[in-house]
């Protein structure tokens, strides 16, 4: 109440003060001296009437906006600082969209370089028709805020020095007020920019989850394909194995190892585990070993992978999926069999793993549902995001070709999977 009625009286001694010195000023001025002085002190009366009215106003209209009453809160200019957890861009961006977003904006400036924007605010008669605003001085040109704002930028944040003031010098302070308008306008941007980064923040926390759900889709995915060994393949595997015992012990022993081997690199891993490309090349090894023994002669195994290479982290079952797709779309159903290959090559930061083969190509009848290769891309987005490719093309002189390019050095953040 106190610093209401300081910031009043202020105003009212600042015109009576300016009435004053023309009062003296018309008594040493020769042919105004004997003047009578009536009609100016009622002129200074009813001024300072109106200014006393229009500050009160001022000061309740402060109090409704804030919600309190301070020196900062009553003053025409108004600066605010705003942390924002962006880059100095993005800070930017978010600064630019709020002051266009303002009512009655206009002659915006805005320059990215510098990281700064300048726009002008008219200012709407808060208690009539609107109209072009005159003061008491009679002149044009201050019914407009100013806004400057600049972005400072941080190591990986921006701050915004915001300041909001009326197109007029700091002295028109003394003799005037703005109705509160450029508080409505600095905490309107304050408000802006608060929805903007909140809105940000949801929408990474839903991308979160979205993440979230399809690793957890995706686990479900590779759990299954752990858990199951396909009915088919054991089957026919064992009774392989069942004809052997009878006519050949030795390969019958031999396929029972395999088979052995390869079930117990199958068995699942935690969630978040890798296995490495030793071990699944092993348990893909295990299985072509298998199949060799069950289809003969038709089936020729090349592997050519660098011992370096072995103890590299490589995602599980990922191997052995695009063996299986060689196996039953390109071998299986061609007559005369054919030859897998398994070869893996590193360049600089990267390593290159191709499954091969000579079997029937892509056509219309063994082209599968693509279910395998489609596990196959989500699983390495999952765990190498946009760092890892699949390319699949026709194999010379037939056949298809299979080549996984993997990161070497995969980031801890995608070490989940």
């Amino acid at each position: 109440m106190i610093r209401s009625f300081f910031f009043i009286a202020r105003l009212a001694l600042a015109w009576f003060g300016l009435f004053l010195l023309m009062a003296l000023f018309a008594s040493v001025t020769p042919g105004l001296q004997y003047q009578d002085s009536t009609p100016l002190f009622l002129i200074c009366a009813l001024v300072v009437a109106y200014v006393v009215t229009g500050a009160f106003s001022h000061v309740r209209r402060v109090r409704l906006i804030a919600g309190h009453i301070d020196r900062g809160a009553l003053h025409n200019r108004q600066r605010r600082e705003i942390e924002v957890p962006f880059e100095a861009g993005e800070t930017f961006d978010l600064l630019d969209a709020a002051i266009r977003e303002l009512p009655r904006v206009e002659e915006i400036e805005s320059a990215r370089d510098s990281l700064q924007v300048r726009a002008k605010v008219r200012r709407h008669n808060l208690y009539g028709r609107d109209r072009e605003v005159r003061d008491l001085t009679g002149l044009r040109g201050h019914g407009r805020n100013q806004i400057q704002a600049t972005v400072t930028p941080g190591e990986d944040s921006g701050r915004i020095i915001l300041i909001c003031e009326p197109e007029a010098g700091a002295w028109s302070d003394w003799f005037r007020v703005d109705g509160g308008t450029n508080l409505e306008n600095a905490e309107a941007i304050v408000r802006a920019i608060t929805r903007r980064i909140a809105e940000r923040r949801r929408n990474e926390r839903a991308a979160v989850t979205r993440t979230e759900t399809e690793k957890e889709l995706a686990v479900a995915k590779l759990s299954l394909l752990h858990a199951q060994v396909e009915p088919h393949f054991l089957y026919n595997t064992l009774a392989s194995a069942q004809y052997l015992t009878r006519n050949d012990a030795a390969k019958a022993d031999e396929m029972l190892g395999h088979l052995i081997d390869f079930l117990r690199k199958s068995l699942p891993r935690t969630e978040d585990a890798l296995s490495t490309l030793g071990e699944e090349l092993d348990r893909s090894r295990a299985y072509l070993e298998i199949l060799k023994l069950r289809m003969g002669a038709r089936l020729e195994l090349q592997i050519d992978v660098p011992d370096e290479l072995r103890s590299m982290p490589f995602p599980p079952m990922m191997l052995q999926t695009l063996v299986e797709n060689a196996i039953k779309h390109g071998l299986e159903p061609k007559p005369g069999g054919g030859t897998v290959w398994i070869l893996a090559r590193r360049n600089e930061q990267r390593a290159a793993i191709t499954i091969a083969d000579d079997g029937l190509g892509f056509n219309a009848a063994n082209s599968g549902t693509g279910i395998g290769l489609r596990n196959v891309r989500e699983r390495l987005q999952l765990v190498y995001g946009d760092d890892a490719q699949l390319a699949v093309v026709a194999n010379f002189p037939q056949g298809v070709a299979a080549t996984l390019s993997v990161p070497l050095a995969r980031q801890e953040d995608t070490a989940h999977g």
